[in-house]
């Protein structure tokens, strides 16, 4: 018996024992941290005594410590087999919807969240985590729903406000987000997740408000790495970058893994000039996050900066395939590629940023840039205007417009332009150097020189700012002053070749032959560009190193005399014939070639034919000669109407318009390259009359001359309906009678069909161009001459005609030599 007693005994302590520690565990299983609250979740679950809801309830808390620890695989793992367990545990459900989310599983994070609500529909914060699933899949209209109803479940629910205004942030709606997130402070004034949305709602319309909530945030949670990036963010937008990388640097210590924090850092670094730790942060950034496509965009602008263009470049491309909607990485690619050289294919980077974003202005001004650089001025002129109605406080972009006016030769309105860029930026050297540039082309050389030397100042070493002041120079008979002037361009731009040829002109004029020749030899051993201003440049020293080079040419005695001031639309202006004394001739030339029709086969020669016309005229004394090709009838139009003012101001004004044209019923029409002319009846809507060509150089004192190489074979006439029976459309141009001091030259005959030859140019133009060169040539005897040639080289097939008559007084292109004696 006594034996049996203690056996008893023994079992009673031993039971005793074994319930006190299923108690020990289940307290450390329920209240314990880590892995002590893991291992006595699992002792419970393997001691085989638990079934059903109970034992899920152990795997539940299991679970949840694993998710804590972010062990989310276990986690799972865990929720699943509580819920196996136990099918109706919302709790369990509502669990491994967290977890779930967490990996980005959000369709099956929100079926378990349905399940648990199904399960539980009184839950308020089952409701409050649906919603943040919704969330994160941009479905804000149903998280918002689930917050109402989480809300309403519980009115004191500080989470629901918070995530509610969260939603509403993430609609653009800050007066509901704030009001919510206000709420969600009342409610739990430690809530600092609700403090620092609130400071990201304030941020882009009150950053003083933002910058104390961020403060708040940090203060409730020191950990608080978002929130130490998020006033980051706020120092860089108040300059203040130093403190700016001070709190990046602090979220980086608390989540090493922030890859956000890293490009705003390199940003930041990068604001500072240093773009090695820039680098290096942006680097950090990528490796993060393979498709973190800000920080490549940041990385290309880095090494941009740096004018690693290649490195630039690649980053741009993989920024582009990740975001390829992102209009901004389009324009820093197509900066990269105009800084390279690559206009054509920088403009289609513009054209996709404007495309994607249609009030872009800086994709707008720089795609007007790369058209100004391309000399397509009228395309150029277009983009910046509409960069200037979208940034209208943009002064680089009235810069960049004023100067593709002034190469059209609208100096007034480039003028206005500089007034507008100096108005928006006081000390903008560029625009004191466009605004003297467009004085000088009026001929205000005095009011030219004061903002030339302003702008040399502003810029000591603005190359083009010095050429320009050394025209004025020139123009004013300083020569010394001038070549001084052109030694600094070229010692600032060795290869600026319109530098070398102005310093030579200036030698010439100043009777320092052997120095002209040396300029001019160097102008033309230059790399050669497709600049208008450079073969400008180039022509002009080719054609003075042949004068200068002709045994039969008298030295000047002396220096020409001081010229009044002429208005130039290149800074090349060639030097003045030896025969000049007193006040020389202005002379001014608008030179057309349409050669790329649209509705109709494009005329090849006819823009070379124009280059050679312009290059001609200017080797011959022409102060001004605007060049333009392909112009619709509104730009044909403009291009006269401007043209006209300025031979209120000149002695000669000569137009050479080369393209198709048509004659209809004794009156003669200009077709631009947007006309169609369907039928006779769209000839005077789309076509321009002659006669407005006439009045264009009406204005002008001494000689007005027309060169129309507009009678070739034209497609127009066999494709055009008739409407009127009677309306007659004429082969090649109707003869005209112009006023005395007209002339106008057509390159066959009226009625007659001019040819386009086999070489580069017409054989009109070939005529022209060389007996206009020849010094002494009046200038009836000139035609008689072009008329000769073009009769011998084209079998006597085209017979050219002028129509006109001059006063007694003899005219030269170019005067004779033996008067400089």
């Amino acid at each position: 018996m006594r034996r049996l007693a203690w056996s008893l005994s023994l079992i009673l302590v031993l039971g005793i024992a074994s319930a006190r520690a299923q108690n020990d565990d289940s307290t450390l299983c329920r209240t314990g941290n880590g892995d002590v609250s893991i291992a006595a979740c699992t002792r419970l679950i393997g001691s085989g005594k638990f079934k059903g809801h109970d034992l899920a309830v152990f795997y539940n808390r299991r679970g949840a410590v694993y998710e804590s620890l972010t062990d989310l695989d276990h986690a799972i793992a865990d929720y699943g087999d509580a819920v196996r367990l136990d099918p109706k545990f919302a709790a369990a459900f509502n669990n491994r919807g967290n977890v779930l989310r967490k990996k980005h599983d959000l369709d099956h994070a929100l079926s378990d969240y349905f399940e648990a609500i199904r399960l539980d529909p009184k839950a308020a914060t089952f409701y409050n985590n649906r919603a943040i699933a919704h969330n994160d899949k941009r479905e804000y209209d149903s998280a918002l729903a689930d917050l109402n109803e989480a809300i309403r479940l519980d009115p004191r629910m500080a989470m629901a406000y918070a995530n509610r205004g969260w939603t509403w942030r993430a609609k653009n709606d800050s007066t509901h987000a704030i009001a919510d997130f206000d709420e969600a402070v009342r409610l739990d004034p430690k809530n600092a997740f609700a403090v620092y949305n609130r400071g990201l709602t304030y941020h882009k319309s009150d950053l003083s408000h933002a910058m104390a909530d961020y403060e708040e945030a940090i203060r409730l949670d020191p950990k608080y790495a978002a929130a130490y990036f998020s006033r980051g963010v706020g120092f860089n937008a108040r300059n203040d970058y130093d403190r700016a990388i001070a709190d990046f640097s602090e979220a980086i210590r608390l989540d090493p893994k922030m890859a956000t924090a890293f490009a705003n850092r390199g940003w930041t670094w990068r604001t500072k000039n240093d773009l090695t730790r820039a680098i290096a942060d942006f680097d950090e950034a990528i490796r993060l996050n393979p498709t973190y496509a800000y920080a490549f965009q940041q990385r290309g602008i880095s090494y941009h900066n740096k004018n690693d263009y290649n490195r630039a470049i690649a980053d741009y491309d993989t920024a582009i395939r990740l975001d390829p909607r992102n209009a901004t990485n389009f324009y820093n690619r197509g900066q990269a590629l105009r800084t390279k050289g690559d206009m054509d294919r920088a403009i289609a980077d513009y054209d996709e940023a404007v495309r994607l974003d249609v009030k872009y202005a800086l994709a707008y001004r720089d795609r007007g840039g790369a058209y100004l650089i391309k000399e397509d001025f009228d395309l150029a002129i277009a983009n910046l205007s509409v960069a200037i109605r979208l940034a209208p406080n943009d002064a680089l972009a009235f810069v960049n417009r004023g100067q593709a006016e002034a190469l059209k030769g609208d100096f007034a309105a480039a003028a206005t332009d500089a007034d507008q860029a100096l108005g928006l930026s006081p000390n903008n050297s560029a625009a004191r150097n466009l605004r003297g540039f467009a004085y000088k082309g009026m001929g205000d050389l005095n009011r030219a020189l004061p903002d030339l030397d302003e702008a040399i100042r502003l810029t000591p070493n603005l190359a083009r700012a010095y050429a320009n002041r050394g025209d004025v120079y020139r123009e004013k008979g300083d020569f010394d002053r001038a070549i001084a002037d052109f030694g600094e361009a070229i010692r600032l731009a060795p290869d600026n070749t319109a530098a070398y040829t102005s310093r030579g002109l200036a030698h010439e004029q100043k009777g320092n032959l052997d120095l002209a020749r040396a300029d001019f030899s160097a102008a033309l051993a230059l790399p050669q560009t497709r600049s208008v201003t450079a073969k400008a440049a180039l022509e002009t020293a080719r054609t003075r190193l042949a004068a200068l080079s002709d045994a039969r040419l008298v030295e000047p005695a002396k220096p020409v005399e001081s010229p009044k001031p002429v208005n130039v639309t290149k800074p090349i202006d060639p030097v003045k014939p030896a025969v000049t004394t007193g006040q020389p001739e202005r002379r001014i030339a608008l030179v057309i070639g349409n050669s790329n029709y649209r509705s109709a086969p494009g005329l090849p020669n006819a823009r070379r034919d124009a280059d050679a016309i312009a290059s001609a005229l200017r080797g011959v004394g022409f102060q001004t000669v605007t060049l333009q090709n392909d112009l619709s009838k509104d730009k044909l139009g403009e291009a006269l109407r401007n043209f006209a003012r300025q031979a209120e101001q000149a002695d000669w004004a000569l137009i050479y318009y080369a393209g198709h044209g048509i004659e209809m019923s004794g009156t003669n029409y200009l077709i631009p390259v947007d006309a169609r002319l369907e039928t006779d009846r769209d000839v005077q809507f789309e076509a321009l009359p002659l006669d407005q060509v006439l009045s264009s150089v009406e204005g002008a004192r001494k000689l007005r001359i027309i060169l129309l190489d507009a009678c070739r074979e034209n497609p127009f006439a066999r494709q055009m309906r008739r409407t009127v029976a009677s309306r007659t459309i004429g082969r090649g141009l109707a003869r005209i009678e112009p006023d005395g001091g007209t002339l106008v030259a057509y390159a066959a005959k009226h009625g007659e069909v001019a040819l386009d030859g086999e070489g580069d140019n017409s054989p009109f133009v070939t005529a022209f161009v060389k007996h206009i060169a020849t010094p002494g040539v009046e200038i009836n005897k000139l035609f008689r001459l072009v008329r000769d040639d073009v009769l011998a080289a084209t079998g006597r097939r085209q017979e050219p005609f002028v129509y006109g008559s001059l006063p007694g007084e003899d005219f030269y292109f170019k005067p004779p030599v033996a008067a400089a004696q």
